[in-house]
């Protein structure tokens, strides 16, 4: 048996951040956080390995992505805080646990950064030629750096209009193809079942071709993790995390299910192909003028939403690392004045923002050299990192949940369904998907890369550890070093 591990003594206040995020924001956050270009243009790759199966790859990913995210709701709700699934799994496994996983995912985040902003500039680059896309770069960079840096409330306005605009997105697109499916608009006819049934039947590629649309769309649900890493910022963490994840889950599945089943059933899914947008061929299938162009209104909007996303939850992050003195502590600095009736902008972690870019920075900078070497042997070091944090969060809520029940069963406002089998299940779900993915010679890299990142951060957590346990037994040992 392991005892419970102590807690640090915090290296300021518990929670010093202000609470300047609303439940709008928190809700919108949870809705839009996971609508991104991996959505309107990568699942094109799915569809293209899957057939009109990508519906079942996409259940099968969501339900993976839901479970993950109601037992983080009950553990955030029940012991809200900046740092999330890093301080579940600082209490419910040990110091080396909140380490690793708060130092994988800040790494994770500030990399997908780089991507995110360089993709953006490519978008914009169309439009403004005479602009290049590094300088693109550094002003989304910028914008974001400021917004950031200044009141929590601007991120949650950036991002509640960010998400309300590819949430509508999203539902016009399922409303006009319901309507072309059914022959209601203009010169069309229903399409009926046909191209769910055609084309090599539901399923083309067997079993097989799901399992693979599993593997390239699991990725995509990546992102719900920030809501529970911004409800420490809003005036009622508990009951705003609860309501937020409950609301999400539900509707992601829709929104990610529904699409596809409008997108497999108005076309045939060999008139798909991988790195073009499906959404983009539906819509000039059923006559939307400048469907190209809309949709790159909407993928540029979902990026920049992503990078303002990244950035906000690689600061909290990393200051709740500090907090915990798993960071520098120069790093708990936050600005004056908190967030009160004066309005003034306060309790934000500038520090941490700050470092958190600077990376950023230096990722843009090797993706814009580099692509194809050393950015792209970081962005494979990142690739699988999402699943050790899920089979974190999994781990971590077996333990605490049992934990709650006999100290504080009063916490569990919002319940992990049927525990502890589901959470289980869980855990053997996203062992088969990293098993899958050595399997796949494109997957492979990714899972060899990213073990050795969390090995080498492992290797560091535990040497801390064990050099902090001497230390105690020994108070001269560090001295005489």
């Amino acid at each position: 048996m392991h005892e419970a591990p102590p807690t640090p003594s915090p290296a300021a206040p518990a929670e010093p951040l202000s609470h300047g995020l609303k439940q709008r924001h928190l809700t919108m956050l949870g809705l839009g956080g996971v609508i991104g270009a991996g959505l309107f243009v990568g699942s094109g790759a799915g569809i293209a390995v899957a057939g009109p199966a990508i519906v079942v790859s996409y259940l099968i990913a969501g339900a993976l992505a839901m479970l993950v995210m109601r037992m983080l709701g009950e553990m955030s709700a029940a012991m809200p805080a900046s740092g999330s699934f890093s301080v579940h799994a600082e209490r419910a496994l040990g110091r080396w646990a909140g380490f690793s996983v708060g130092w994988l995912y800040w790494f994770l985040l500030v990399v997908v950064l780089a991507v995110e902003a360089t993709a953006a500039a490519q978008i914009a680059h169309g439009w403004v030629p005479g602009v290049e896309p590094w300088a693109w770069v550094l002003l989304f960079m910028v914008v974001f750096t400021v917004a950031n840096l200044t009141a929590v409330k601007n991120f949650g306005e950036f991002e509640f209009w960010f998400a309300s605009l590819k949430v509508g997105a999203i539902v016009v697109f399922l409303v006009l193809g319901g309507l072309a499916v059914f022959g209601l608009l203009p010169d069309t006819d229903p399409v009926g079942m046909t191209n769910l049934t055609g084309e090599g039947g539901f399923l083309p590629n067997g079993w097989s071709g799901v399992v693979s649309g599993v593997l390239t769309v699991v990725f995509a649900f990546g992102g719900l993790e920030v809501v529970t890493i911004a409800a420490a910022e809003t005036d009622d963490p508990a009951r705003a995390v609860g309501r937020a994840v409950r609301s999400a889950v539900v509707r992601i599945l829709f929104f990610y299910v529904g699409s596809m089943l409008v997108i497999v059933t108005v076309l045939p899914w060999t008139a798909q192909q991988a790195g073009l947008s499906p959404y983009v061929k539906v819509l000039d299938a059923i006559g939307v003028p400048s469907a190209g162009q809309i949709m790159n209104i909407v993928v540029f909007v979902a990026l920049l939403s992503a990078l303002n996303a990244n950035l906000y939850g690689s600061s909290r992050m990393i200051f709740s690392l500090a907090e915990r003195g798993e960071a520098p502590r120069g790093l708990l600095k936050v600005s004056g004045g908190g967030e009160g009736s004066s309005g003034q902008p306060g309790g934000v972690p500038r520090r941490a923002v700050l470092a958190s870019v600077a990376f950023g920075f230096v990722s843009v900078l090797l993706n814009l050299l580099w692509p194809d070497t050393v950015f792209l042997y970081m962005l494979n070091s990142v690739g699988a990192v999402l699943l050790f944090v899920w089979a974190l969060i999994a781990a971590s809520q077996l333990r605490l949940r049992a934990r709650l029940e006999q100290e504080a069963p009063d916490a569990l406002a919002l319940r992990m369904w049927w525990f502890p089998y589901l959470t289980w299940v869980t855990l053997a779900g996203l062992l088969g998907v990293l098993l899958l993915m050595l399997t796949d010679d494109a997957a492979r890299p990714q899972v060899l890369w990213s073990a050795g990142a969390t090995a080498l951060v492992l290797l560091v957590a535990v040497g801390r550890e064990w050099r902090e346990r001497r230390a105690r037994r020994d108070p001269s040992a560090l001295t005489d070093r």
